[in-house]
């Protein structure tokens, strides 16, 4: 295999709680809530789907379908989407619905799962070409950055930037035209079988991992490793 394409949310990445999330922008915002009406918040958030990169709307509005389907192929529409969820929550200020949206693009929003930065240092290493291929409304190479893994990152396709979302091929093809990459010697992993799995119609190999909380996925990521034929980094013996 020549190069691996990486999912971003929920693969590479986990945003944070729902909870820590309203919290953050409350205590930024000056807004004190009880810890009951805090919770309360928080959970009808979730269930709204109103957090990027968090849970999917149990029920996406009639009105918000549209915005919805295509949400991933600009930056307004992503803004549009989840503010439009977002506002179906009563929150003391308006105005916090838009700091909800700001504070998911911050790099203090997200962490990287444990064992990222072990198979993109590998990777890199070994000389296979790296790509970033996301559903996304905003640019997340801050995140990148700002967690150090940047450096190992080739190569981008984000969804707002070409208008054009997965499972489409042409999504994938920017990445491996970026990469000089053909299809049949790459591995896509991803969180989502219908967007990641759109991979597959071009021939490159589908590697899924659960989009599960960091504390509860500490090395999904390694197997990447074995698909692509490089070896693991040996274990530190442990001292008696």
């Amino acid at each position: 295999m020549a190069a691996v394409l990486f999912d971003f949310s929920g693969t590479l990445f986990r945003i944070e709680s729902t909870d820590s999330w309203l919290r953050a922008v409350l205590a930024e915002a000056g807004v004190r809530l009880s810890e009951a009406e805090s919770a309360a918040a928080a959970r009808a958030l979730e269930v709204a789907g109103a957090q990027p990169g968090g849970a999917n709307p149990v029920e996406v509005p009639e009105e918000l379908a549209g915005v919805w389907a295509v949400r991933d192929e600009s930056a307004e529409l992503h803004r549009a989407a989840y503010t439009g969820l977002s506002r179906r929550v009563p929150l003391p200020d308006p105005a916090l619905h838009d700091a909800l949206y700001e504070r998911h693009m911050t790099p203090r929003a997200w962490t990287p799962y444990p064992d990222a930065a072990e198979v993109l240092r590998t990777l890199r290493a070994h000389g296979i070409g790296v790509g970033v291929v996301s559903n996304i409304g905003w640019d997340l190479r801050p995140v990148f950055r700002e967690h150090g893994l940047d450096a190992y990152v080739d190569a981008y396709a984000l969804s707002y930037e070409h208008g054009v979302q997965k499972p489409d091929p042409r999504l994938f093809t920017v990445a491996l035209e970026a990469l000089g990459a053909e299809p049949a010697e790459t591995v896509m992993v991803g969180d989502s079988k219908p967007a990641d799995g759109g991979a597959a119609a071009l021939g490159c190999r589908v590697h899924f991992v659960g989009h599960l909380p960091v504390t509860e996925r500490p090395d999904a990521l390694l197997p990447v490793l074995d698909l692509v034929g490089v070896a693991r980094r040996p274990a530190t013996p442990t001292q008696v």
